[in-house]
């Protein structure tokens, strides 16, 4: 347990590290700090502070700079949300204008805004899909066999992909699949939508002989689906905490952050509220000098989603948590008032 100036030196340690970038002194602290201290008081609280792995030295220097294990203990501790003014907030909504047509436009955009503001890399991932249902099938003829299959999801999204059919395919055999398919998985979660065609290929053989190549389409279109679910402001942003000349480590950010696998893994299980990764926590080792504040979001039963922002260790805390957190309402409003509009 830290004493009531050993907790503010810590502050200022930190406070002044994010500031500056380099280490403070006891004869800088002495002036800082709002209580009368001598720099000698300061310099043997500041070796205590390094005993207990809260700040290192760097060099000969008596200046100390936070470790991971302080900058741990200040956002457990000591960090309170810094209150969004007026006219970020204004900004804020102002950035996002006034109509979307695709809910994918909103989080999309909410990336871009928080990117823009902060300067670091931005995540945002949409509600979660388990209550996504299909909500319509369609395959619209392209000329020469070729057509194009379109699924409607009940949150709004559309996707489609080409597909080249087998010359032996008629218009009429593919309007008897098309509606064979659309009364067996219609309003099914899409999560059911593949296995229950599966279930359906009986059906489907006695109009086609290999429905197998439509099938596909569908689970290659679902996965694309899944594969969508978050999108990125500022990508470059993260690579200007790369130690100097070290060519590795931004070959394996840059690749890092396009694959929806590696991105899950960094989110990792998020909590209901707000939550903050510094350095090890995090799951690649190329992220040992970064921190990732995430904030989930609640969009009622279209699902929960996450907005996260990725920077460096010695960003400041309090006034990225209190934006992350003003951002997330807004996008969470946004979406309700997109979802209400499309269920109307």
């Amino acid at each position: 347990m830290l004493t009531e100036r050993q907790l503010l030196i810590l502050e200022a340690i930190i406070q002044d590290y994010t500031d500056v970038g380099r280490p403070i002194g006891s004869k800088a602290l002495e002036r800082q700090l709002p209580m009368h201290v001598s720099s000698a008081t300061i310099r043997n609280e500041m070796s205590v502070l390094e005993r207990l792995g809260l700040v290192n030295k760097e060099h000969s220097s008596s200046g100390r700079v936070p470790s991971l294990k302080g900058y741990r203990y200040y956002v457990d501790n000591l960090v309170k949300p810094d209150a969004i003014d007026k006219q970020t907030l204004e900004s804020i909504r102002t950035s996002f204008g006034s109509q979307f047509f695709k809910s994918d436009e909103i989080l999309a955009e909410s990336a871009q805004i928080l990117s823009e503001m902060t300067n670091y890399t931005a995540i945002a991932f949409k509600p979660e899909s388990k209550d996504v249902f299909l909500q319509g099938f369609r395959v619209m003829p392209m000329g020469k066999q070729r057509v194009m299959v379109i699924l409607a999801m009940s949150d709004g999204t559309v996707e489609s992909q080409i597909f080249n059919l087998p010359k032996h395919i008629s218009g009429e055999e593919l309007e008897a699949m098309v509606r064979v398919i659309n009364d067996q998985v219609v309003g099914l979660p899409i999560t059911q939508v593949v296995d229950k065609l599966q279930e359906s290929i009986p059906l489907l053989l006695h109009y086609v002989h290999q429905p197998g190549g439509f099938l596909d389409v569908f689970g290659r279109i679902l996965d694309k689906a899944a594969q969508d679910q978050f999108f990125i402001g500022g990508k470059l942003n993260m690579l200007n905490f790369v130690e100097s000349g070290d060519i590795e480590q931004i070959k394996t950010l840059y690749s890092l952050i396009d694959r929806y696998d590696d991105i899950n893994d960094l989110i990792g299980n998020s909590g209901e509220n707000i939550q903050v990764k510094i350095g090890n926590e995090l799951t690649n080792s190329s992220l040992a000098n970064y921190s990732l504040i995430s904030a989930t979001y609640d969009v009622n039963q279209h699902g929960k989603g996450l907005i996260a922002l990725l920077g460096p260790t010695n960003m400041p805390y309090s006034k990225m948590i209190g934006l992350l957190g003003t951002l997330r309402e807004e996008v969470a409003s946004r979406l309700l008032d997109y979802y209400n509009a499309y269920d109307e």
